[in-house]
């Protein structure tokens, strides 16, 4: 019997409603602002509780649920209103203007291309090894929070980094599962009509296609590349498959891909951002293939195009040490380079070559990535204060002849996206002080609003969170045991281990060396004493992964697995495994005291210890990166004399002995000295005053806005001045800069007179210009810091001649004489109102 017309009606209507359901579900699980924002847990909580325990990923779970539990649920009114709701909210929140919006509503920036190699944004999208894509997750989240309009751009591994498996003589092994593109929350990127858009991009006999994805982040986008395309040779397609690639030349064509492709890619999506922000030198090619669309848009040369478009670039260095700059033999970079160097560019491989070393007529010098990004950029940053003077050193040899404190290189502190950090217990404390919406602004109030927390509900969060750390301790060793084989007995006695009651400690971080993990097993039987106490207990969580080919660092991973095996401390102290996001985000909102104990000046910042603090935690911590500006008597615990020593094996004995003396002297007593309703009143506020100055301190919000005020915005009008009308004022800077390096070898200083009377040095120095213009120079007295005296730098008066001179010229300075005269010696620099001097002009000759 055929059907009625109504019976059709409603199955047809009954089809729309299911399409509508499942397309809004879709949208929501396609957005990763899930991971930061819990609103829609429930809703993927009640599609399969499982799945959602075990891997926290909406998109796994929309592509496994059968279609008839999505009927059922939908069929409840309760879940329908939520889901209608929730996606309301989502699409509200993409729309209504942010704190950029508001703050700068008429500023000219309308994309940020932020270049990473990795990006942290959630344990279902697995592209990052550590720190670096920590930050470049955290601030793509916090500009989508503030609507700064940043995108993202980076590469999509195959296998992305490894994980970490233990073996039953605890050493570590690497496993390198794949990541199913079908199972990650992206989607590919389409052409209008419909057609996934795959990009070209030449290497050395072959032409390779690019596939490209892209992942909603709130209200931005990550923009991700590989090149596992069926229609590449088998070895081409292996070149995304790891991260950061097994050898040189797999990472040379990385980056190639990333930087030369990505910028591609947004030109192909109609994009042409005004800032590109490097983070790291990984993705400098992309500044290459910027100047050279602007080469083929207006139809000038490469250096013209270069001076242009740097002034949008902007350069963050990560590394510490010279030996973590990516640097690639000249030979390969010739071969991988040459066509597009004299095709593309326009100029020599020679000349292309140059851009990457200190010494341009160097033929043996390897290609510096991170020299690349900084001749590019016209701004440079490090990631904290500290590591801002260790920057300078590293990038030095690129301004020889300039005083260190001078080499143009500045900092904006790393901070953590907050709201992705935060326990359940921690984010309803906060809405209770601070409100809902309390990271989407300029944080002003939170440290006033903190402060005033009773501290009998400051310590209840506290509990809260230590109390569900130790469930999921306790849950992580029995699967650990299982995957060993342990007997039946031994996984269920695990259950019993630590105490929620007990202070916890937590180390967990990229095992290295440098980063000291076994400070803490210096003396393991003081360690022994501390963790037994039966009055006041200790606890230590340690987890953290060493580089497959660091066998001194694995050695160091084997060290605790050995310690944690010793029958008096097995229920004290843990391993855990496989240190990945989401074990971070469990540890740092149990967590009471955060211990980081890094050989100083090689902690460029660390962010680790930055995330306990929205949850109440507290760091223990070497005097360097971050805590170096953080860190007051009041907050937490430091050690270390905030200097640098060569004795590194007697450092490493005075810092453990200060270590255990802080964990024994202050950390424990104070935790445990209670109030008669059981609250530590001197360890809550403790925990009050960390909470209130140094959350909104270290949050990649402030982070964020920084950028934007200090760089993005700044760096928006430069490039707005130098590219207009096809680059006018950038033909005309090159110009400047030809004549003043042509011209700059016959500048030299002629005598120079001095007198000193009436409480003043007055300084007199002939200078010969020859045909530099007096105006395309600052000559200067300069002194170098010496006891109490600062540097000084001031300009020198030009003193007009009566006749002609011929190139001659007179300056004259007067200074106080509080210094002697042999300090000072007179200089001369570059000067112009548009350049940056000494970033974009390095010239500079001293009197002697």
């Amino acid at each position: 019997m055929l059907p009625s017309r109504g019976e059709v009606e409603g199955r047809v209507q009954n089809q729309t409603d299911f399409k509508e359901a499942f397309d809004a579900l879709r949208e929501l699980a396609l957005d990763v602002r899930w991971s930061w924002s819990h609103a829609t847990d429930t809703i993927w909580q009640a599609l399969d509780a499982e799945m959602w325990a075990l891997t926290r990923n909406p998109w796994a779970i929309m592509r496994s649920v059968a279609r008839d539990r999505i009927r059922t649920l939908l069929s409840d009114p309760e879940f329908s209103t939520n889901l209608n709701a929730q996606l309301a909210e989502s699409r509200r929140l993409r729309l209504a203007p942010g704190w950029f919006q508001e703050t700068h509503p008429n500023s000219g920036l309308r994309t940020v291309a932020y270049f990473s190699a990795e990006f942290m944004l959630d344990e279902a999208l697995p592209l990052y090894s550590g720190g670096l894509g920590n930050v470049a997750g955290d601030q793509l989240k916090a500009a989508s929070d503030l609507g700064v309009p940043v995108v993202g751009v980076g590469l999509l591994y195959a296998r992305g980094y490894f994980r970490q498996s233990i073996t039953p003589d605890g050493r570590q092994e690497a496993l390198y599962p794949v990541n199913e593109p079908d199972q990650l929350p992206l989607r590919p990127l389409r052409e209008p009509s419909g057609e996934w858009l795959r990009l070209e991009l030449e290497l050395p006999g072959y032409r390779l296609w690019v596939r490209t994805w892209e992942v909603q982040v709130g209200r931005t986008k990550l923009f991700l590349l590989d090149l596992n395309d069926p229609a590449n040779p088998p070895a081409y397609r292996c070149i995304t498959s790891e991260l950061y690639g097994d050898g040189p030349e797999t990472r040379l064509k990385q980056e190639m891909v990333l930087g030369i492709g990505g910028w591609r890619l947004l030109r192909a999506i109609g994009l042409n951002p005004e800032i590109c922000h490097l983070n790291e030198g990984h993705v400098a090619f992309a500044t290459l293939e910027r100047a050279r669309f602007f080469m083929q848009d207006h139809g000038v040369p490469f250096a013209e195009a270069l001076l242009a478009t740097r002034a949008g670039n902007l350069f963050t260095t990560h590394t510490a040490v010279t030996e973590g700059v990516d640097r690639f033999p000249p030979d390969m970079m010739a071969r991988f380079f040459r066509r597009y160097a004299e095709k593309e560019l326009g100029i020599s491989v020679e000349e292309f070559l140059a851009l990457g070393r200190s010494d341009p007529r160097n033929a043996s010098e390897p290609f510096n990535m991170a020299y690349l990004a900084v001749r590019a950029s016209g701004a440079v940053t490090g990631v904290s204060a500290p590591h801002e003077r260790v920057s300078k050193l590293v990038f030095r040899p690129l301004f020889p002849r300039w005083p260190l404190a001078e080499v143009p290189i500045g900092h904006v502190t790393n901070g953590v996206h907050v709201p992705t950090w935060d326990s359940a217990a921690a984010d309803t404390f906060w809405t209770e002080v601070a409100g809902k919406d309390r990271w989407r602004g300029d944080l002003a109030g939170h440290e006033a609003a903190i402060r005033d927390a009773p501290p009998a509900r400051i310590w209840q969060m506290r509990t809260e969170g230590r109390r569900q750390l130790v469930e999921e301790v306790r849950g992580r060793c029995a699967r650990q045991l299982a995957e060993d084989g342990a007997p039946e007995a031994e996984i269920d006695a695990v259950h019993a281990i630590f105490d929620s009651d007990a202070l916890t400690l937590g180390f967990a971080r990229r095992f290295a060396t440098y980063k000291r993990p076994d400070l803490l097993l210096f003396d393991p039987e003081r360690l022994v004493h501390l963790l037994t106490d039966r009055q006041r207990p200790v606890q230590l969580i340690v987890a953290g992964k060493a580089h497959p080919r660091d066998i001194a660092s694995q050695a160091l991973i084997k060290l605790w697995t050995d310690f944690t095996k010793r029958e008096d401390v097995r229920s004290r102290v843990v391993f855990l495994r496989d240190y990945n996001m989401q074990l971070a985000q469990q540890l740092v909102q149990g967590v009471d005291v955060w211990i980081n104990t890094p050989r100083r000046p090689w902690e460029a910042s660390g962010t680790s210890g930055m995330k306990v603090l929205v949850n109440g935690g507290l760091n223990l911590s070497e005097i360097d990166g971050w805590w170096a500006e953080a860190f007051a008597p009041d907050v937490g615990w430091a050690i270390g004399d905030g200097g640098e020593h060569d004795d590194i094996i007697d450092l490493d004995r005075r810092e453990a002995v200060e270590l255990y003396a802080h964990l024994e002297r202050d950390v424990v007593p104070e935790f445990y000295e209670r109030d008669a309703s059981g609250v530590p009143l001197r360890w809550v506020d403790r925990i009050r005053e960390s909470m209130a100055r140094l959350t909104p301190r270290f949050s990649a919000n402030r982070a964020v806005r920084e950028y934007t005020e200090d760089f993005y915005l700044p760096g928006v009008r430069a490039h707005a001045a130098r590219t207009a009308k096809g680059g006018e004022a950038a033909h005309a800077l090159c110009q400047w800069k030809a004549q003043v390096s042509r011209c700059w070898p016959h500048v030299h200083f002629g005598e120079i007179r001095t007198t000193t009377a009436d409480g003043e040095h007055v300084f007199s120095v002939e200078v010969y210009l020859g045909d530099v213009p007096v105006e395309s120079v600052r000559v200067e007295l300069y002194a170098d810091a010496v006891g109490r005296w600062p540097v000084f730098k001031g300009g020198m008066e030009r003193l007009l001649p009566a006749i002609p001179s011929d190139g001659w010229n007179l300056y004259s300075a007067h200074v106080p004489a509080e210094r002697p005269v042999s300090d000072f010696t007179a200089r001369i620099v570059p000067f112009h109102p548009d350049l940056s001097v000494p970033l974009e002009a390095g010239e500079i000759l001293w009197q002697r």
